[in-house]
């Protein structure tokens, strides 16, 4: 047993588990922050994806030992003051939502993506998504909604 101490969604969280736990099972499970899903538990379709220090990491396959003193968001942690992120509003306004399942990974993806690189051609949009997988085959309006919260953002930095 050893006890983590991080930065969840703005929060200091301390959790006394085993260290190996993975970051999934300590979120879900002692948590109760439940966005981040476990899809195939090898990291390979990244619906378990969050941000730890800004980066999408795969949840499922990091220990939570790794997230000591970092600033971990998930789904939840992204809106503020009740208004969507544009990246999440994209979204909706592009229907990429369908089933649901796979969208927290994809909307954190995306997010890292653009906080990177905040003008990202198609091809790297589809090159850094790719991984993330949907079972629904929503590719073509995942790809326009990034593009769209791209827009919006640079209009915002104007």
């Amino acid at each position: 047993m050893a006890t983590v101490v991080f930065t969840l969604n703005g929060e200091t969280k301390s959790v006394t588990t085993d260290p190996g736990r993975t970051v999934l099972e300590v979120l879900r499970e002692d948590l109760d922050v439940t966005g981040a899903k476990y899809g195939c538990g090898e990291g390979a379709c990244r619906a378990c994806v969050v941000l730890v220090d800004d980066k999408a990491v795969t949840s499922c396959q990091t220990p939570l030992s790794k997230i000591e003193g970092k600033r971990v968001v998930t789904v939840e942690g992204l809106a503020r003051a009740d208004a969507l992120t544009p990246v999440q509003q994209a979204f909706i306004d592009e229907g990429a939502v369908q089933c649901g399942y796979c969208v927290p990974g994809m909307i954190l993806t995306a997010t890292a993506l653009l906080n990177a690189n905040p003008q990202p051609t198609r091809a790297q949009i589809v090159n850094f998504m790719d991984g993330n997988i949907c079972r629904c085959t929503n590719y073509p309006n995942i790809i326009r909604a990034i593009e769209r919260a791209a827009t919006q953002l640079q209009g915002a930095a104007k």
